[in-house]
């Protein structure tokens, strides 16, 4: 059938950005599913070979996802389909790049959603035990005698909630995507105070862990990943799950909604709520910028820069509600 050739051509074009270009299970996936959509698009208007496709089609169809979809998400689809039209363009398959000047629709600049620190430290301490305070000396090593004295400590404890505070406390300590997070290993516990993660495109840096969150991974290691890893078959992962295998983006979701509940967090929080208050956090502190861009792994500091807006509100109420004559006259 004709309409196969758009299929095949979408086949090679991800095959083509596997290999050359090293993306992300994840990633692979939604530009999967986003030139999915589009190709169930051309077969509505009856487009069967790529040399019927015009620059107005493609407008039609990024009118057609305005009218249910968010701009940041017809920014992604038409991001997957003009990297498509692109490579048809490089292979010789086309002689013109028909999605070139297609432009998606304006998006409001959007905050990223923060919470307090206090409100941080609720979601933690709901999480799970508060990680005990023997585990390291000044120098950040383990004591000779932490584990014996950890263990009658922790006797009660429900050991996944041990494993539970350790996410959430790495979550927020490293700024982590939650990909990131459960992609780990043992191996890449670089030493107690780093860590290596794997970003977008398999993109690898190190990030500093701090000393709540060390403690909060050593108590994990010693006292539960022992107990659940003998449930399963053997696996590198860092977090596991009940079965002993390596704990699921879907399981820290729930984790996360849990602790939230617990803590009587009434805003939606999820994994990206952490690193949003990672990030604002460390700019309030007078962390750089660009250190902060480092350590989210973002590609641009303009990606980062928005963060920037959230702590200049601050500063602006602050003001207003600190100087004498920043109040309005009456």
């Amino acid at each position: 059938m004709a309409t196969d050739q758009l299929e095949v051509l979408v086949d090679q074009y991800l095959r083509h950005i596997t290999v050359e270009r090293g993306l992300s299970r994840n990633t692979l996936s939604a530009y999967n599913r986003d030139l999915g959509d589009y190709l169930g698009f051309l077969r509505g208007m009856g487009i069967t070979e790529p040399g019927q496709i015009t620059d107005l089609l493609i407008e039609t169809f990024v009118e057609h996802l305005g009218a249910s979809r968010k701009p940041t998400s017809v920014a992604r689809t038409l991001a997957a389909v003009r990297g498509w039209h692109k490579y048809l363009l490089l292979e010789g398959v086309l002689i013109r790049d028909m999605a070139h000047r297609v432009t998606p629709p304006k998006a409001g600049k959007k905050l990223p959603k923060a919470i307090s620190v206090a409100e941080v430290v609720r979601l933690l301490d709901a999480a799970g035990p508060e990680p005990f305070a023997a585990t390291f000396t000044d120098e950040g090593q383990s004591t000779a005698g932490s584990v014996s004295s950890a263990a009658s400590a922790l006797v009660a404890v429900d050991p996944v909630s041990v494993r539970d505070r350790a996410i959430l406390e790495l979550l927020y300590a490293t700024g982590a995507r939650v990909s990131e997070l459960v992609d780990l290993d043992i191996d890449d516990l670089v030493d107690p105070t780093m860590i290596r993660l794997f970003g977008k495109g398999s993109k690898e840096r190190i990030v500093p862990v701090g000393r709540y969150a060390q403690r909060a991974l050593e108590n994990y290691l010693v006292r539960t990943r022992p107990q659940l890893v003998q449930k399963g078959r053997g696996t590198p992962a860092l977090f596991l799950n009940q079965r002993g295998g390596r704990l699921s983006r879907q399981s820290v979701w729930q984790i996360l909604v849990d602790a939230a509940a617990a803590a009587g967090l009434s805003d939606e929080i999820s994994p990206h709520t952490l690193r949003h208050s990672f990030a604002t956090h460390l700019l309030e502190g007078g962390a750089d910028v660009r250190v902060v861009q480092e350590l989210l792994g973002h590609s641009s500091v303009a990606t980062t820069q928005i963060y920037t807006l959230v702590t200049v509100d601050s500063l602006r109420e602050n003001y207003a509600l600190a100087h004498p004559r920043a109040r309005a006259i009456r």
